[in-house]
């Protein structure tokens, strides 16, 4: 696992990582945008995915039943990269995502406007990292905007409060949470457990949020196990079908609805799905433009930053043996 587990010594890497975690978790818990596709842009997916595919394997289970072996564990497990990483996203969770919701309730359509120029620019960033298109790629690519934009238009169901419920929920959500393009909060609405899983929380119903956790973590592990060996064995057309799931989620984030008197805010809008054309005559469709011109501007940004330093450290890495010969 030396390619998900940064050396020990850069501390400042950890640092990076929580912060790339804080970015993650912070978006990860709003209807509609999906962690995977900040993880893909950041350049982490596919290490955070393989160390997600390292902790789910069966070696593992077999060390935590022997005591005196745990020593293995700590030796073999990227468990620095995962717990820099998971209190970024915890902490995005429990900080920037409350602004965000309450910026989703008093003004969606701004809110939505930034994360569509957002989500836009990182499937074409995304894209680009494919070596080569062929054909088969391109219908991956609308196989994967076609569910995605299917799920992103689809009706709210109605679902029990059995134990059971709440672990298809968990196994469901998280699924969706590992993919780009699909919102794990959004599955949660669609399935009619947005609101229960959330009362769950604050009402510390501990059956329930065990039974929502244990299936989160069973499907966390096949997820990734999964998506390790497809971009180990496929990378281009996977990419290709991630990518096409970015874009079909811009249904979701399009930020010009039909409102129905007195229904504007976050939950309405999270279930409105009735996208209308803008009307380029009102002030408020040109800023709404803007916001996403911003959102793909930022996006552009972050790109640029990832570039330099990955040539940076490219750079560094081809230098270090010259230098060591001078020195000897």
């Amino acid at each position: 696992m030396s390619s998900s587990s940064p050396p020990q010594s850069s501390w400042r890497h950890y640092i990076t990582l929580v912060i790339q975690g804080f970015l993650i978790g912070s978006v990860d818990a709003v209807p509609g945008v999906s962690g995977g596709t900040m993880a893909l842009l950041l350049g982490l997916y596919e290490d955070l995915i393989r160390a997600i595919r390292t902790l789910a394997d069966v070696k593992v289970f077999q060390q935590l039943l022997k005591p005196r072996e745990w020593r293995w564990l700590v030796t073999h497990l990227p468990w620095r990269f995962l717990l820099a990483v998971a209190l970024g996203i915890l902490g995005g969770a429990f900080t920037l995502a409350h602004g965000l919701q309450r910026a989703l309730f008093h003004h969606p359509r701004a809110v939505w406007a930034l994360f569509f120029g957002f989500v836009l620019a990182s499937t074409w960033i995304v894209s680009r990292r494919i070596r080569r298109w062929k054909p088969f790629y391109g219908g991956l690519f609308l196989l994967g905007t076609g569910i995605s934009f299917s799920l992103a238009g689809a009706m709210a169901l109605s679902t029990p409060q059995a134990l059971w419920a709440f672990f298809l929920s968990g196994f469901a959500a998280i699924c969706a949470m590992v993919l780009p393009g699909i919102s794990g909060a959004l599955v949660l609405v669609l399935l009619g457990k947005y609101q229960d899983v959330l009362a769950a929380v604050t009402g510390f119903q501990i059956g329930a949020l065990l039974a929502f956790g244990l299936g989160a973590i069973l499907g966390l592990g096949l997820m990734a196990r999964l998506l390790t060996r497809l971009l180990q064995r496929h990378y281009d057309p996977t990419l290709a079908f991630l990518c096409g799931l970015m874009a079909g989620s811009l249904r979701r984030l399009w930020p010009w609805k039909a409102w129905g008197e007195g229904s504007e805010g976050a939950s309405s809008f999270v279930e409105s799905i009735a996208n209308v054309w803008p009307a380029f005559g009102e002030i408020e469709t040109w800023g709404l433009l803007g916001l996403i011109g911003v959102g793909f501007g930022l996006v552009g940004l972050l790109e640029q930053v990832a570039r330099r330093k990955a040539v940076r450290m490219k750079s560094q890495a081809s230098e270090s043996p010259s230098v060591m010969l001078g020195g000897e």
